[in-house]
């Protein structure tokens, strides 16, 4: 965890740009949620009921020097998407002289030779975190506050319109960089008793 924290140092010293980088589903029906209602009676919400197999696969990158977030949708997450999601990643960046350090989870197609190389010729440097430490990665964060504003109790039509309102999330909430650094503001280390409660439920 020492390593975050001196990465967190020379970004505030302007040697370093910070990425956190994951993927996400997000399925065309509603996501339950909490809401308020009469007591004693149920809360409904009307749904078409669309399949499992409905859903968007989102790759997600949070810039957390800049307080921005890309969203990005190309089918399967998979080895070759995710040369792709780099390579779109990059541009969306743009040139700087700092080095750029993707943190990202262990998932198999992100230590994929395909995309171990794409990062290294495109100047990124990947830092994988620990196993099962979701916690460390805030994009997380942003996954559950787009479900909370976009599917959360409530269903899409289409998966066009679930699409269009992912899009718009992103859109509104980059006009507030504050705001999105103060709700994805990183761990650095877990807490240890926290993460029992954690496991204990």
């Amino acid at each position: 965890m020492v390593q975050f924290q001196r990465l967190y140092e020379q970004m505030c010293q302007g040697q370093v740009r910070i990425i956190y980088l994951d993927e996400a589903h997000f399925h065309q029906d509603l996501n339950l949620g909490y809401s308020w209602g009469l007591v004693g009676q149920p809360l409904w919400r009307e749904s078409h009921s669309p399949p499992l197999s409905a859903r968007l696969n989102w790759y997600g990158a949070y810039d957390f020097s800049q307080g921005r977030c890309l969203i990005w949708h190309y089918g399967k997450c998979n080895g070759e998407h995710t040369v792709k999601f780099l390579k779109r990643l990059a541009d969306w960046l743009g040139a700087d002289d700092r080095q750029t350090v993707i943190i990202w989870d262990g998932a198999p197609y992100h230590r994929a030779k395909i995309v171990q190389a794409c990062a290294a010729q495109l100047g990124f440097i990947l830092l994988p975190l620990p196993g099962y430490s979701p916690d460390l990665n805030p994009i997380e964060g942003l996954w559950k506050w787009m479900r909370q504003e976009v599917t959360q109790l409530f269903c899409h039509y289409t998966l066009s319109a679930l699409f269009d309102d992912c899009l718009a999330f992103i859109d509104q909430i980059n006009l507030d960089p504050d705001r999105i650094i103060s709700r994805l503001w990183p761990k650095f280390e877990l807490d240890p008793d926290y993460e029992k409660l954690l496991v204990s439920n």
